[in-house]
This record gives structure tokens, C-alpha cells and sequence, in this order.
């Protein structure tokens, strides 16, 4: 190439003419080197499924799935699942797939391989609120058409199974898990409950909310005590009264007279004479008006019978002989004043006995006093203890009646997946067997590979052509020396530099023939060893 020589359109022209041959044997020799190779390579065909995701059926007001997880992440799970070495090399070993790669490849490399050769295709919704039916494409590539439809129809059984056993599976999990909850929370609720038992029994009585009810009681007790104070008072000034009366009552003397002729005053009879009928008169109008007001009747009859008395005493006097003798004396007592006596000890009695009880009574209302008070006093001291345990356990009983609540709505998820009315995957379009291959792209490899020949003769020529640092022109000698061209002589070769130059011209297309071949040999290689093949796909 000569410096600052600037190359027109008509010097490429002519430059492309010259080296015509270098530009057409590459060209040539590539592109059909490019066929041939394109021509032994194997055909690939695909077979896919579509699998529409059918959503729950019943309502989600009426019954929440336990599955919640957005549908592009089970479905990543799921075919991690599938994608598995596990089931791939299960697959493999079902339909005998890769038979010439498993017999110089580890299976981890084969296993690798087939997962290139699956394709899933998601159509996921933008939101779990939208109602568009999604669906997804399950495909597989095998030299085999029949092949590769039987693995796809497998791939599509497998993600209809895997998605309603992991459902069933993840809903039985959630039951079993909000099961296992609910026991731990009714058993922790059960023994609260009978904490909370335990101490409203050993404090009964004394617990905050029965203070209004012991407040009242010692008011009643208070009140019952003062009543009996009260009763007891009474009572033993009536006491003092009645043993003040009953001690005049027993200082009555007792009459002694003798038999003599009686007397009748309503119903007492007084025997004897009428001195001694006097006396006795007397001492009883005596014991009449320690109990009777002086204006009483029977003190008036009293009185006018000792009148009658004196007036007989003193005409037995006159009559009565000196030396008579008297007959024996006899004790004569009252019986009002005997029943009055025993009235009054009786009543006394009573009294001590109506005392002492009462004296019981004040010593149980003081006790019971003393009770009601320090259920009271304890009552502050106990809130805090109730408080907290009453606040555990309604935190508990929230909690156990949240989880009852969430394993019932499990419990309906269960069965909603067992009976397979959640949401399930269902095969609209089955594979089948494909009809044309869609590897390898023929047309687009032979394109590539004349453009590669074509690429590669430009290539070779522009190198020769940046190495040519010959004048071909007087042109160039003005442009690259500044000197004026005075005569141009043209090329003069004998038969010694032809054939120079046909060797050459050999030589060159020899090594563009080797250079093609070596190309071809390149591709093989890199086509057996499968560099390049999921690109040409």
C-alpha cells in the first residue's frame, strides 16, 4: 500500500478485478464446505404442550386456599422439582435419551444437556387480581420426532402431578402444623384456666371484684353486732331487775299458825284463831304492797278484812278462857307469791341464757368483722396477680380462638385440594409429533457460510493489497514521489517469470484450498463436539 495514496471507487473495482480468483476459489470453496457440513447435520425436532392454570373453583370469600404463594414461584419450584437429576436421569433411562452422549459423557454433562433441550415458556399474569387465564408452553428438542413428543407428554403428566401433590401436600402440612398449634395453645389455655382456678378458690372472698360484695357484708355484720349489743343490754338490765325482785320476794317471811278455824277472802283460806288470821292478813297485805300501788283493790279488800279480823280477834279475846292451850302451828305461804318467785327464776334463768348466747353472737360478728377486713386489705395486693393472669389468658384465649378458626378454614382447604376443586393445571393443546425439524437452520448456516468465504477472499485481498508497495501507475509516482512521469514503459516478462507467476498464482490457490479445508475440518470438530449447536438452533 502506498502512503497518501487515496484509493476511488474505480480503483477498488479494478483491485477486485485483478484479484478476482482470490475473492471467488474462498468464497466458493467455504460455501460449499458450509453446505456440505449443514447437509450432514442431524435434524432436531420440538414438541411442546400448553397447560392452562385453571383457578379454585369455589370462591375465595367462602373458602381461603392454604396456598398462597404467586403462581411464577411455584412454578419455579415445581420445575426445579422436575428439573431434577433425579427425574432427568429417570427420564433418560425411560426413553433411552442421549444414547451416543452417555456412553462418553458423565451423566451430570447428559443431564445438563437435556436441560438445554427443555424450554418452558410462562405466561404469568401482572397481578394475583387479574382474571386472564394464565397459562405456560412445555417443549423438547430430540433427533427423534416421535421422541420428543412422548418426553414432552411425560414433562406435561409430571407438572399436573407435581402441582397437586405439592397443593395437597402444602395444605396438609399447613392442617397438620395449625393442628399441632391449636393442642399447644388448648393445652396452655387448659392449664391457665386452671391457674386461674386455683387461685380464685384459695383466694375466694378476697378477690378485687368481691370487695363491694365484703364491704356490704361488714355493713350487715356491723349492724347485726350492734343489734345484738343492743339485745344484750336489755337483757341485763332486765337481769338485774328481775334477781333485785326476786331477792325481795324470797325475804318474805313464811306464817306459822295453828289449827283452828278457818276463814275464806276470795280464794286464801286462813285457819286458825282470829288473832292468828289477823297476822297472817297483815303479813300478806304487807307482801301486796311491796308489789301494789296503795290505790290497788285487792291492798282495799286486804285492808278491809284485817278490819274484820280485829274485830273478831278482840271478841275471841273476851270469850276465850285463861287457861286453855293452843294447838300446833302451821306454815302457811301465798301462792301468788310462790308462783311470782318462780316466775322470776325462770325468767332469770332465761336471761343468762339469752346473755351467754348473745355473747356468742357478739364474738362470732367480731371474728366474721375482723374476716371481712382482711379480705379487703388483701384485696389490692391480689389485683396485680389477678390482673396478670387475667390478661395471660385472655392473650391465650385470642390466640386459641384464632388458630381454631384458621384450622377450620384449613381443614376446608384440605378437602377443597383432595376433591381437586383448587386451582389445577390442565392440558389444552397435547403434544404432537412434529413434522419438520427446526434444527439446524440450513439456510441460515449456507448465508453464513458465504458470507464467511466472501469475508474471508476481501480479507485476503486487502492483505495483499496493504502489503503491494509497488507503482502500478504514473499516478502513483506523481503521488507518492512529487516527480513528473516523462514515459511509461509496460511490462516486459519472459517465459521464465510467466511461469514464476503461474506457480505463484498455484501456490496462492493451493493454500486458500487448504486454508478452506482446514475451515471445514474446524467446523466438524466443533459440530462433534457440540460447541456450536445450540447456537446454530
Amino acid at each position: 500500500m502506498l502512503p497518501g495514496k487515496k484509493y476511488t471507487p474505480d480503483d477498488y473495482m479494478r483491485i477486485a478485478w485483478k484479484r478476482r480468483w482470490l475473492i471467488v476459489i474462498p468464497l466458493i470453496m467455504i460455501a460449499s464446505t458450509t453446505a456440505v457440513v449443514a447437509s450432514f447435520l442431524p435434524n432436531r425436532y420440538r414438541a411442546s404442550t400448553s397447560i392452562l392454570v385453571i383457578p379454585q373453583r369455589v370462591p375465595e370469600d367462602f373458602v381461603q386456599s392454604t396456598v398462597t404463594a404467586e403462581l411464577g414461584e411455584r412454578l419455579n419450584i415445581i420445575s426445579q422439582q422436575i428439573l431434577s437429576r433425579t427425574r432427568l436421569e429417570r427420564i433418560i433411562q425411560e426413553f433411552n435419551l442421549y444414547e451416543r452422549e452417555r456412553r462418553r459423557l458423565i451423566m451430570e454433562d447428559v443431564v445438563g444437556q437435556m436441560r438445554r433441550d427443555i424450554s418452558l415458556n410462562l405466561d404469568i399474569p401482572r397481578s394475583r387480581r387479574d382474571s386472564t387465564a394464565t397459562s405456560f408452553n412445555i417443549g423438547f428438542e430430540s433427533p427423534d420426532a416421535r421422541t420428543a413428543m412422548r418426553v414432552t407428554e411425560r414433562l406435561a403428566s409430571l407438572f399436573v402431578q407435581e402441582n397437586l401433590e405439592d397443593r395437597s401436600l402444602l395444605a396438609d402440612q399447613t392442617n397438620q402444623f395449625l393442628q399441632g398449634q391449636l393442642e399447644e395453645a388448648k393445652r396452655r389455655l387448659l392449664e391457665h384456666e386452671k391457674k386461674l382456678q386455683d387461685f380464685r378458690q384459695r383466694n375466694n372472698g378476697q378477690l378485687p371484684d368481691q370487695v363491694g360484695t365484703n364491704l356490704s357484708m361488714m355493713q350487715t355484720t356491723q349492724a347485726q353486732l350492734q343489734n345484738v349489743i343492743e339485745s344484750g343490754n336489755r337483757d341485763r338490765d332486765r337481769l338485774l331487775t328481775v334477781e333485785r325482785m326476786l331477792a325481795e320476794a324470797t325475804q318474805v317471811p313464811a306464817v306459822e299458825i295453828v289449827p283452828a278455824p278457818t276463814t275464806t277472802q276470795g280464794e286464801q283460806v286462813f285457819v286458825g284463831t282470829a288473832a292468828q288470821q289477823l297476822a297472817t292478813a297483815k303479813s300478806q297485805l304487807a307482801v301486796l304492797q311491796l308489789r301494789l300501788k296503795p290505790e290497788h283493790p285487792d291492798i282495799g279488800r286486804a285492808k278491809r278484812f284485817i278490819g274484820e279480823l280485829e274485830a273478831k280477834a278482840e271478841a275471841e279475846a273476851l270469850q276465850q278462857p285463861l287457861s286453855a292451850t293452843s294447838p300446833a302451828p302451821i306454815v302457811i305461804r301465798d301462792k301468788n307469791v310462790l308462783a311470782r318467785i318462780d316466775s322470776l327464776r325462770a325468767e332469770a334463768i332465761e336471761l343468762r341464757q339469752r346473755l351467754e348466747s348473745a355473747k356468742r353472737e357478739v364474738a362470732r360478728f367480731q371474728e366474721a368483722l375482723g374476716s371481712f377486713s382482711g379480705r379487703v386489705q388483701a384485696a389490692p395486693a391480689l389485683e396485680s396477680q389477678l390482673t396478670e393472669l387475667t390478661r395471660d389468658y385472655t392473650t391465650l384465649q385470642d390466640s386459641y380462638t384464632s388458630l381454631l378458626k384458621k384450622s377450620e378454614e384449613s381443614r376446608m382447604a384440605v378437602n377443597l385440594e383432595r376433591r381437586q376443586i383448587g386451582e389445577q393445571f390442565k392440558v389444552i393443546d397435547g403434544a404432537r409429533l412434529p413434522e419438520r425439524p427446526v434444527s439446524p437452520d440450513r439456510v441460515r448456516i449456507n448465508m453464513l457460510g458465504i458470507l464467511g468465504g466472501l469475508a474471508f477472499g476481501l480479507a485476503l485481498v486487502a492483505l495483499l493489497e496493504y502489503r503491494d508497495t509497488s507503482l502500478k501507475s504514473d499516478d502513483d509516482i506523481v503521488t507518492t514521489l512529487s516527480l513528473p512521469v516523462l514515459a511509461v514503459i509496460p511490462v516486459m516478462t519472459n517465459a521464465s517469470e510467466r511461469r514464476a507467476i503461474r506457480r505463484r498464482r498455484i501456490l496462492l490457490a493451493a493454500s486458500a484450498s487448504v486454508a478452506c479445508m482446514m475451515l471445514a475440518a474446524a467446523v466438524m470438530v466443533v459440530w462433534r463436539l457440540q460447541l456450536v449447536e445450540a447456537w446454530l438452533r
